[in-house]
């Protein structure tokens, strides 16, 4: 008896294609400043297996959370540029390492040189909406994991 269960090359692109759109969909809800960035968040966390899309959802909510931070914090101190975004995303994935936060440190020096690159008078509140919108796109590939329909794929690895 086959399964109905769609292959690993379809379930990976299908979870998070829904999983983007509804990431876009509740930025935009939101009145979200720049969905992109829940779309990244999205796709990025989405594993075939929904154990580890989980998993890996709460690394990349640690890199975010630190690297909105450390973005936010440089940006005061360096100007505007291309050195400072190489520092921040240098500091970022540094950091994650000397804490032991596996699997922060891509997303960690990501989300540093998004605030970094895209530096307002304000460094802080762009962090924080950046943040938001990173957190939601996490949330939703987390989300789209319960789906009980594909949850066989756990069964698979």
């Amino acid at each position: 008896m086959t399964s109905a269960i769609p292959p690993a090359d379809v379930q990976v692109p299908l979870r998070a294609a829904v999983a983007a759109a509804l990431a876009v969909a509740a930025a935009q809800v939101l009145q979200l400043e720049y969905p992109l960035y829940a779309l990244v968040g999205a796709v990025i966390v989405t594993d075939l297996s929904p154990s580890e899309t989980r998993k890996l959802g709460w690394w990349r909510v640690a890199g975010t959370v630190l690297g909105a931070a450390i973005g936010a914090t440089l940006s005061t101190f360096f100007p505007h540029g291309p050195v400072a975004i190489g520092i921040g995303v240098m500091a970022a994935m540094f950091l994650c390492h000397v804490l032991r936060l596996r699997g922060a440190a891509k997303v960690s020096g990501y989300v540093c040189g998004i605030v970094l690159l895209d530096f307002h008078a304000q460094p802080w509140f762009y962090a924080v909406h950046r943040l938001v919108e990173t957190l939601l796109g996490i949330a939703m590939a987390v989300l789209v994991s319960l789906v009980p329909l594909l949850l066989s794929a756990d069964k698979n690895k």
